[in-house]
């Protein structure tokens, strides 16, 4: 295997035609079967940097770790009750969307979305769901519901 990098397009080719072809398969429900698309890959890169149990944390390490590795410029947040509305600007995916919208798919997966449920998820035991993705000339804006924590069975 060559140390050689993958070009941002080709990589964002291929995700288009996975999407694409999940929301030929599955319509709006491909949207909920993607929520992990991203978490293998950053498993050991952004959640050993969570130290805090606190929401805000995880998005700034999430953040953090998605800066380094070139894929977002910036993630804002604010929390209001169960809602995160949450705020990706510059991410290298946004083609992806774009070019999904111009075919008429709505917007799939967001893999800064789905790092922040997945932290949620993990570190709260909280179960978060991805409510809304809008892209807009700014970037992606999200919507998030964070629901109260799942029993501890003994």
């Amino acid at each position: 295997m060559s140390d050689n990098t993958i070009s941002k397009e080709y990589a964002n080719n291929l995700m288009y035609d996975l999407q694409k072809s999940f929301w030929d398969e599955r319509g709006l429900g491909a949207k909920f079967r993607t929520v992990s698309v991203g978490r293998e890959h950053f498993k050991s890169s952004v959640l050993p940097l969570i130290q805090s149990n606190e929401i805000a944390e995880f998005i700034r390490a999430i953040e953090q770790a998605l800066q380094a590795e070139g894929i977002v410029a910036k993630i804002d947040c604010t929390e209001e009750g169960r809602l995160l509305r949450v705020k990706v600007q510059g991410c290298i995916h946004r083609v992806v969307e774009e070019r999904l919208g111009k075919d008429g798919i709505p917007p799939l997966t967001c893999v800064p979305a789905n790092l922040i449920a997945y932290a949620i998820e993990e570190k709260l035991n909280r179960p978060v769901e991805l409510a809304e993705i809008k892209v807009d000339a700014d970037g992606c804006n999200l919507m998030l519901v964070v629901f109260d924590q799942r029993p501890v069975l003994k």
